[in-house]
């Protein structure tokens, strides 16, 4: 399955926009969130819902890079740590509402990339990796869901300590 376009497509589109049997999908977790939510965090060294916003993001940025190595790609940002881009110098509204379409705006960049690849391409490895492309690219929308459910349990807590 992970070589067929129409089912990684569709994968992605359901953890990412749904409708999704599991419940809620990345997009709803985070609509909604004021940016001293988004800032929030639950504890000293803690990821806040802002941080995940970008690591999605980037996320997408990077698969959507491996499955067309030859285009140049710019996310934009520069990293923390691995997979884990910085937050903007000015944390306003502003802001917030530009990452949240900086993470629209990758999903549908790979999106469109993945309706590109043939499954040969998708049933190819990156040097080093024992993980085909197309199980890289069903893993990101496992990572979507993951983190999807992380901004809602951070949601909750953040409720409860205010």
């Amino acid at each position: 399955m992970t070589d067929d376009r129409a089912f990684l497509a569709g994968v992605l589109g359901e953890a990412f926009e749904g409708p999704a049997w599991h419940g809620p999908t990345l997009r709803s977790s985070i609509r909604g969130v004021s940016v001293d939510e988004a800032l929030w965090r639950p504890g000293k060294g803690r990821n806040c819902i802002w941080e995940i916003v970008l690591h999605a993001a980037y996320g997408k940025y990077l698969v959507a890079s491996r499955l067309e190595p030859d285009v140049e790609r710019d996310f934009g940002r520069r990293l923390a740590k691995t997979w884990w881009p910085r937050l903007p110098e000015s944390t306003n509204a502003s802001a917030w509402r530009a990452d949240q379409k900086l993470l629209a705006d990758w999903h549908d960049a790979l999106v469109e990339v993945c309706a590109r690849m043939t499954p040969a391409r998708l049933r190819a490895t990156r040097l080093q990796s024992r993980f085909t492309l197309g199980q890289e690219v069903h893993g990101l929308a496992l990572h979507d869901t993951y983190h999807a459910g992380q901004i809602r349990l951070l949601r909750r807590l953040y409720a409860d300590a205010q």
